[in-house]
């Protein structure tokens, strides 16, 4: 065998074993392949499937239900059932087998490396109670979302799956005409041996960008929930306010009543019931707006929810959250990865590189080194790297910026909350003395000793009073849900 031939031969041996290794690469773990394989989860016995979302089942003899979410425990059946989301009534209890979900943040970032702020995420437990209110419109509401920021997350996932391999050599072909008119075709084996550490930073970029794309999908999903139960506690402050506007104006409409019989019989003023019929009037336009209000926030919650929301009732309790870090403070630091790993990148461009190459082809193989840089030396790199440096401490001061933000926004809901508090613990004592003025007056009207209007004008105070105290509890309630919101714990990891 000559030299040549020989040569060839074990050129072949280094191409088969290097293609077996990068197509085995390309595979993937078995993780990450779970992660994003469409196949279906396979069935066991501890959970069932309910569409896109899943409930795990509380192990035992208790037979409890609740809705779908992490809040969902349920005892397992005997009998096998999947079915669609959109079959499910809301509260209902499903019997059967169901297959592990599928969450959004497991995996990891796609590739080998573990990620401190999607485990942070996943470990996320919301402040609300399934079995409130607030749970049965959190749960209606991700049971219908489309999830859009889902599938950025899948790509930047895909994304550091191909960077975490991007220490393996690369082939690909190479067809070139020589001066004689006639094409070579060749197979070229591309291994990088020093970069100045371009590769890892790469690998850094995809791993933050998949942090990021983690921190977005939580702030959209946590987003949709308080949008729904911001339109929630919207129409229930509607419907208690019509409520009293009806008594309101159910009392009026008496008083109105009682005034047009005392002008019919000569004792009072036509000009009263003028007055008292303008309030009357003020009040149904009032409690006709209030409805209104309601009307649209449902009809709006309805259509972001996967079930009608309108026969639910009632506020609901929001627990503690202030061990948990406002997501928008995890993006910064997850940004700041991202561009410190981009100014690496940038700057191992202006650093040399070596690189071993083999080239198998029709009119013989061989085997080099390259030696050489990414970016090209001219006269604006001195200040292309300083710009490179002043991105890191940028990407740092955005980090302090966002924390001072983050604070100052906190320490304004908390201090509003205190303040609304106040207002309605002394909300309270008003509307008692209002009640009892008008207990007071109207006992002296029916005993003679006070005019009509006196007592309307009364009245109509106990009425502002008690409706200013209806808004202050919703006012309450939605403060309470923003301040959640702000730290991002109105859902579970597991749903996000």
């Amino acid at each position: 065998m000559g030299q040549g031939t020989r040569k060839r031969a074990i050129l072949r041996m280094v191409l088969a074993g290097t293609t077996t290794a990068a197509l085995m690469g390309c595979m993937g773990d078995e993780a990450t392949r779970g992660a994003f394989s469409g196949e279906r989860p396979v069935l066991t016995k501890n959970v069932k499937t309910t569409g896109r979302f899943a409930e795990r089942v509380q192990t035992g003899e208790t037979h409890e239900t609740t809705p779908i979410f992490g809040f969902l425990k349920r005892k397992p059946q005997d009998d096998t059932v999947s079915r669609n989301t959109s079959s499910i009534d809301l509260g209902e209890t499903l019997t059967g087998d169901v297959a592990e979900p599928q969450v959004a943040l497991s995996g990891g970032t796609g590739g080998k490396e573990s990620s401190d702020l999607i485990d942070g995420l996943l470990r996320r437990e919301a402040v609300l109670d399934a079995r409130s209110p607030y749970g049965k419109v959190a749960g209606s509401v991700l049971a219908a979302n489309s999830r859009a920021a889902e599938a950025e997350l899948r790509s930047a996932k895909l994304r550091a799956e191909a960077a975490s391999k991007n220490w393996l050599p690369t082939i690909g072909p190479s067809l070139s005409l020589t001066s004689l008119g006639e094409f070579v075709a060749s197979l070229v084996i591309d291994q990088v041996l020093f970069d100045n550490g371009r590769r890892k930073a790469e690998r850094s970029f995809a791993k933050a960008d998949v942090e990021v794309a983690a921190v977005t999908l939580a702030e959209d999903t946590n987003d949709r929930v308080f949008t729904a139960l911001e339109l929630y506690i919207t129409a229930e402050r509607g419907r208690a306010q019509a409520e009293s506007g009806s008594r309101a104006a159910s009392r009026l409409g008496e008083f109105a009543w009682i005034m047009e019989q005392r002008v019919r019989g000569g004792v009072s003023n036509p000009a009263d019931v003028h007055v008292v019929n303008q309030k009357l009037a003020e009040a149904e336009n009032q409690r006709s707006s209030d409805l209104e209000a309601a009307r649209t926030a449902i009809a709006e919650l309805n259509a972001m929810s996967l079930k009608s929301l309108s026969d639910v009732r009632g506020l609901g309790s929001v627990a503690s959250a202030k061990n948990a870090r406002p997501l928008q403070i995890l993006r910064a630091e997850a940004e700041m990865d991202r561009d410190i790993a981009q100014a690496s990148i940038d700057r191992a461009g202006f650093l040399p590189s070596v690189s071993g190459q083999a080239v198998l082809g029709s009119d013989g193989s061989g085997v080099g080194l390259n030696a050489g840089a990414a970016n090209r030396f001219g006269f604006g790199t001195k200040a292309s790297l300083k710009a490179i440096e002043a991105t890191r401490e940028a990407a740092s001061r955005r980090v302090d910026q966002a924390t001072e933000d983050q604070s100052r926004t906190m320490r304004r809901l908390e201090q509003n909350l205190i303040s609304l508090k106040r207002q309605h613990t002394q909300g309270e004592g008003l509307l008692d003395l209002a009640n009892e003025n008008f207990t007071l007056f109207d006992r002296q009207y029916r005993a003679g000793q006070r005019p009509v209007m006196d007592v309307v004008s009364v009245y109509e105070t106990k009425v502002a009073t008690e409706r200013d105290q209806i808004g202050l509890t919703y006012q309450i309630a939605l403060v309470e849900l923003q301040i959640a919101h702000h730290l991002g714990a109105l859902v579970d990891g597991e749903d996000i």
